[in-house]
Formats: structure tokens, C-alpha cells, sequence
């Protein structure tokens, strides 16, 4: 099977389901989001020295694959069958935001994203992960995004944000506060 297909070379692609769009549309432009994120998360994941962190992080990538599969697929084009991303999920984030700040020194400043390699992929997987929760707000304005989505997304990008301090902690690197100066 060949990579390329041709069939995007006017600017429309197929949805889940077979549906072609251009590629301006709302919904392509959340499921990208989606897919950039997820590359994203496996490039700060590649940085990361810490391999327990990488192993509690790792599965968040299929996350993004359900999410993604979900937002591609019109809602006419789903079975019961369908996967979907489970409220479970959220918990399992907030469960890993938790153990993690528990080891961490309390936050008494914002802070400069950077410090060792991992954690400077890991704030910029949390502001990637920012934007595409406003892309997939926005097409949930047009056509209804579960909540489970919605909410999952608002805590991935706070997992992240801790995963980067965490990463710098088990590098034994402080995070820069932020000054006005």
C-alpha cells in the first residue's frame, strides 16, 4: 500500500466513515490538533530520563488515538461498538497529578517553562495540549464533543504542566520562577 493516495490533492480528505471534507474543516482541524499532540507527547516521552514517569505518561498516547478516532468519525458513522475515550481516564490523570505533587516542592510562582531536556518537551506538550482544547471546543460548538473529551483534555494539560516539573525534580534541575524584573 502506498503512502500517498492522491485523493487529498484538492484539499478534502475522508472522514471516519468515508465522508470527504476540506481540510479547513472544523472537525479535521480538532482530530489534527489531536494528532499533533500526540506526536508531540512522543517526542517530550523520547527526552525524558526518568522511566517511571515515561511508563505513567506512555499510555496517554492511545488516549489521544480514542480521541482522535472519535472526533474523525460524524456521529451518524458510530457504532455502540465504537471505542471511546472512558470517564476512568480523567481519574487515572488525576491520580498521576496527585502522586506527583506529593513529591513535589509546593508551587509558590509561576514558573519559565525549560530545565533539562524532558521537562522543556513536557511544557510545550502542555501548551500544545491548551490549544487543542480549544480546537476541540470549538467544534464542539458545531457538533456535540462528549464531556468526558472536554474534560479529559482540561486535565492533560495539568498532568503535563507536572509532568515537566517532575521530570525536572528527578533530574535534580529547579524550575526558573518567573520575575518581573
Amino acid at each position: 500500500m502506498a503512502i500517498y493516495t492522491r485523493t487529498g490533492d484538492k484539499g478534502k480528505t475522508s472522514l471516519g466513515g468515508g465522508e470527504r471534507v476540506p481540510k479547513t474543516d472544523s472537525r479535521v482541524e480538532a482530530y489534527g490538533s489531536v494528532d499533533e499532540l500526540n506526536a508531540c507527547l512522543g517526542a517530550a516521552l523520547s527526552l525524558v530520563e526518568d522511566g517511571e514517569l515515561v511508563d505513567q505518561l506512555a499510555p496517554l498516547r492511545n488516549d489521544l488515538m480514542l480521541i482522535c478516532s472519535e472526533i474523525a468519525r460524524p456521529d451518524s458513522k458510530r457504532t455502540p461498538n465504537s471505542p471511546a475515550l472512558g470517564p476512568d481516564r480523567t481519574v487515572y490523570l488525576e491520580k498521576l497529578i496527585d502522586a506527583m505533587d506529593e513529591k513535589l516542592p509546593s508551587l509558590r510562582n509561576f514558573i519559565l517553562p525549560g530545565g533539562c531536556p524532558g521537562a522543556a518537551a513536557l511544557y510545550f506538550a502542555a501548551t500544545v495540549c491548551r490549544r487543542v482544547e480549544r480546537r476541540v471546543l470549538t467544534f464542539s460548538e458545531i457538533s456535540g464533543v462528549r464531556r468526558e473529551i472536554l474534560v479529559y483534555l482540561n486535565r492533560l494539560s495539568d498532568l503535563l504542566f507536572t509532568a515537566g516539573r517532575m521530570a525536572n525534580f528527578s533530574a535534580g534541575v529547579e524550575d526558573t520562577p518567573w520575575s518581573k524584573s
